[in-house]
């Protein structure tokens, strides 16, 4: 099988991706795979030294841009037509996947006029634009979360999970003895996480918490966090821009601090680990409130809302998890009891039925 992956921009719609192609290569070491993104997104960073084929088109997102941005889009769209024509031509894919972000969008559009089937792809709970709009075209659309099918046509449905990176999946729930804290807010970071861990790691002291933190702060605000560590003396924090191992990270790790996206939880239940959430109270229909109240309810987490997190409340909350590791274990079994770990496999065999249907 050729398979094209279309979209990314960030790692919850790139590492999505990047577990079906892997397990697409597992099940067929002749198959073939190729990605499509913008130079901007994660791909660009990533998959060059993964060994992957990446193409790269020169589109713009259209969310939030105003009318001035949609007009300025409608050259870009048209250049980034002509583009995946080209690539497509050239690559000769059996199937396209489409797994969400603009970049997706031309894509799957030039899929259709070639009559090349493609299918999507949805992680979150709500669905992004691109895949709405393009809902009607595709073969099948595979979800991650049984509710975002509710705006889509429901003949085309297939619960599926989220794919995960095998080495992700293969991780054990049982916590490290001595383990650190892992905290990341996507792969971009977030502003917000980054200053309330800041200032709140020198008040775990008080509470008699000494404990190495693997911090990932994003490109934008590295310097800034490594700053504010260097002046607070703090010697036990690893601040870097981004993980690209994260099996790694989540492995070392007893307890996460981060947001509440659909990938990050995926990963956080195949793997098994507690974390304390706090949602990005800016996304879409508040979708990422609504995953981390749920694991909350399963036991698996703690949510705290950005708005009414001070630093002293987010050091207490750390404290009082870390001092309680048979919680943490607890915490960790119910994270695992709700895992999918075979997201991928499920995906990559919805594409083998597509084509047998011709």
């Amino acid at each position: 099988m050729k398979m094209l992956l279309a979209g990314g921009g960030t790692g919850g719609h790139l590492f999505p991706a990047l577990a079906i192609a892997e397990q697409l290569l597992r099940d067929d070491s002749q198959s073939e795979v190729c990605f499509v993104g913008t130079k901007k997104g994660l791909e660009a960073r990533l998959l060059p030294k993964l060994g992957f084929q990446l193409e790269f088109i020169d589109m713009v997102g259209v969310v939030g841009r105003g009318v001035r941005g949609i007009v300025q889009l409608l050259p870009k769209m048209l250049k980034s037509l002509r583009q995946s024509w080209l690539i497509l031509q050239r690559f000769q894919p059996d199937i396209v996947v489409g797994v969400g972000g603009y970049a997706s969008f031309p894509v799957l559009i030039t899929s259709k006029l070639k009559g090349i089937p493609f299918i999507l792809h949805e992680q979150n709970a709500v669905p992004g634009l691109s895949n709405r709009v393009l809902a009607g075209f595709a073969r099948r659309i595979c979800l991650s979360i049984p509710d975002s099918g509710k705006r889509l046509p429901r003949h085309k449905l297939v619960m599926t999970g989220n794919p995960l990176r095998q080495a992700v999946a293969e991780l054990s729930s049982a916590l490290p003895g001595s383990g650190e804290i892992l905290a990341f807010g996507g792969s971009r970071g977030a502003h917000a996480i980054n200053e309330l861990l800041a200032e709140s790691l020198p008040l775990l002291r008080r509470h008699g918490v000494t404990v190495k933190v693997v911090h990932q702060t994003g490109d934008a605000d590295l310097d800034q966090i490594r700053a504010v560590y260097q002046s607070q003396g703090e010697t036990n924090i690893e601040v870097i821009p981004f993980i690209e191992d994260m099996a790694s990270a989540y492995k070392n790790s007893r307890l996460v601090i981060c947001r509440a996206g659909a990938t990050t939880i995926a990963e956080l239940c195949a793997c098994g680990r507690p974390a304390l959430m706090i949602p990005l109270p800016s996304s879409a229909a508040d979708h990422q409130t609504a995953n981390a109240r749920a694991m909350e309810a399963a036991g698996a987490a703690i949510m705290l809302t950005q708005h009414e997190t001070s630093a002293e409340k987010l050091a207490n909350t750390i404290a009082e998890l870390w001092l309680n590791r048979d919680r943490l274990q607890v915490m960790a079994e119910a994270a695992a009891s709700l895992g999918q770990k075979d997201a991928a496999r499920r995906v990559v065999a919805v594409c083998i039925q597509v084509l047998t249907e011709g």
